[in-house]
């Protein structure tokens, strides 16, 4: 079991070693991390989505713009699409699971905002529906992808694909990027 364990560990390291050594990425994030301290500077709001394991990013995502993530600070807007159970299950129940996402970003989102979409596979259908309305609406789309980015690729303004095979790895890779985001908006924004 011991070399099963460092197995697991290996493939981690593994797919970050090919996100940091990617400088496509690099330039993707810092790109990202602009657009973001542009976005608040102007007053507009961060928005954030995707379904089971992404979902759980999206809030951890907002939850450390709202709340802090290495420093005292004035709280960043941003909103989780995935917390209100009431939302998720009428706009489920009425009009189907793909519009979940879709329908929040017609009654929240304006131009200038920013709206993440968080899809290992890159082919959710409802993050790409929501996303391709944000960028109708004249807001930037961000995603965070995996795999060769699937569908939801098309529809990002700034596409951070981790091209690794390893679903859990994908996720990982993006809570790297994703904090590694927070660190540098903050500094950015309140040093």
């Amino acid at each position: 079991m011991k070399n099963e364990i460092k197995e697991k560990f290996m493939y981690s390291i593994e797919c970050k070693t090919k996100v940091i050594n990617d400088d496509k990425i690099i330039e993707k994030v810092e790109e990202t991390c602009n657009a973001i301290i542009n976005c608040y500077k102007q007053g507009h709001r961060v928005y954030i989505m995707g379904n089971g394991g992404s979902a759980a990013d999206a809030q951890h995502f907002a939850a450390e713009l709202v709340g802090r993530y290495m420093m005292e600070r004035k709280g960043l807007p941003a909103v989780a699409f995935t917390t209100d159970t009431s939302i998720l299950t009428a706009v489920g129940n009425d009009y189907g699971y793909d519009d979940v996402f879709r329908r929040q970003t017609e009654a929240l989102v304006e131009k200038g905002d920013i709206v993440f979409g968080i899809s290992t596979s890159g082919n959710s259908k409802n993050v790409y529906e929501a996303l391709k309305l944000a960028q109708e609406k004249g807001a930037t789309t961000v995603g965070f992808l995996g795999k060769t980015g699937g569908t939801c690729k098309e529809v990002c303004n700034i596409p951070i694909v981790i091209e690794y095979p390893r679903t859990p790895n994908i996720q990982e890779a993006h809570e790297m990027i994703m904090h590694t985001i927070c660190e540098i908006v903050e500094k950015k924004l309140y040093e």
